[in-house]
């Protein structure tokens, strides 16, 4: 476990990562700084989804407000001095993270319980930087849904926000993780997400990536117990001159374990975007059933796309696939829509929505499959 202490002395030592870590090699920090404390106090950003939530927090630079908890659940502010157990020593932006955050979430659902509706997180960049970490455990047996709904106050919000999630999938719970970023395109941001799933365990995990300038979101699962089952689904849209980069990787240590990540994005005018992607079987992880892809669609001719499947087993009984394409928009098809009586915006937004389809049916949450869909689609410009 990592302290307080030790997560500052670990980030004073560390350099800041360049285009020579592989990591690194698509994501140019140059211009990275780090902007002033002044932000807007108690200001909230509009809320992405319109649900009836069993608990819900309210985050900002301000501090922490626990609007609502359900009874019996532990949902309140993380203690101070409350250890890391799952995030890595070498990660620079991880370490001042956990070195510096002021207001974190403890997530705890006893054992057996089941929560019917939502836990909300909604948590507000108001300018300056804001260290947010979460800490979310499903005792054995529980099953819940938590939604964290990261945001800007408003469009041209300068920031720094960097983020760590910690996710405890304790045998045959499941945790149903919906966490969404729409950000100011003027706010650098880092995350480092990464969950521990115990034998016969769930998670269910939905990523929407739309806004922020540059940065860098890991997305781990180890998948510990036999029996575990990880589903990770992303949807990303980038325009102007963002940049998006995933890092996901998928750790089978334990047999009969089954993990499948699918990620689609969507980039117009200049945006860039990078996924990479790595399935890890350990040698006693045999009956491994792991699957993961991405699928990028530009929108321009300036748009760019990165993508880098890998695969390590050390096991000889396993399955385990990988899928990558880059394509771009077929002119036939917005021809074919125009031809009858759909303006250029117009086709292309249904086109997009038709490229997401199969990754929206994955997720289960109605408000959030919604929400995913219009915020994809509100992307295309209007005329």
């Amino acid at each position: 476990m990592i302290t307080r202490d030790d997560a500052l002395t670990r980030y004073e030592e560390l350099p800041l990562p360049t285009t020579a870590d592989e990591h690194w090699r698509f994501t140019d920090l140059r211009g990275f700084s780090v902007p002033g404390t002044e932000s807007v106090p108690g200001t909230t950003s509009k809320p992405a989804l319109d649900l009836d939530a069993s608990g819900m927090a309210v985050v900002n630079e301000s501090g922490i407000e626990i609007v609502s908890a359900p009874e019996g659940v532990t949902f309140e502010p993380l203690p101070a001095d409350y250890p890391a157990e799952l995030v890595p020593e070498d990660d620079k932006f991880a370490m001042e993270n956990l070195a510096r955050w002021t207001h974190g979430l403890l997530v705890r659902v006893p054992k057996g319980v089941e929560l019917d509706k939502p836990l909300y997180v909604q948590v507000t960049s108001n300018g300056g930087s804001l260290y947010w970490r979460m800490v979310v455990h499903a005792e054995e047996g529980a099953r819940f849904t938590v939604i964290e709904d990261l945001a800007s106050a408003g469009p041209d919000v300068l920031a720094y926000t960097n983020a760590v999630v910690e996710l405890f999938c304790d045998p045959a719970s499941k945790i149903e993780y919906v966490s969404l970023q729409n950000l100011s395109k003027e706010t650098w941001h880092f995350g480092r997400h990464r969950a521990r799933l115990e034998r016969d365990s769930e998670l269910d995990w939905v990523i929407g990536g739309f806004g922020s300038k540059r940065g860098k979101v890991w997305i781990e699962n180890d998948l510990v117990g036999p029996g575990a089952t990880s589903r990770v689904t992303g949807a990303y849209f980038a325009d102007g001159d963002q940049h998006l980069d995933y890092d996901t990787f998928q750790e089978h240590a334990a047999p009969s374990t089954e993990s499948d990540f699918a990620f689609k994005g969507a980039l117009r005018e200049n945006a860039t975007a990078v996924w990479r992607g790595m399935i890890r079987v350990e040698e006693g992880a045999q009956k491994t059933n792991a699957y993961q892809e991405n699928r990028n669609l530009l929108l321009s001719d300036k748009a760019h796309a990165d993508s880098i499947p890998g695969l390590e087993i050390m096991a000889n009984d396993v399955r385990c696939t990988h899928g990558a394409t880059l394509g771009r928009i077929d002119r036939e098809e917005v021809f074919y829509l125009m031809a009858r009586g759909l303006s250029r915006a117009e086709a292309e937004r249904l086109i997009v929505r038709g490229f997401f389809q199969d990754v929206l049916d994955r997720i289960e949450l109605e408000p959030v499959r919604e929400a995913l869909g219009a915020a994809l689609e509100e992307r295309i410009p209007q005329v």
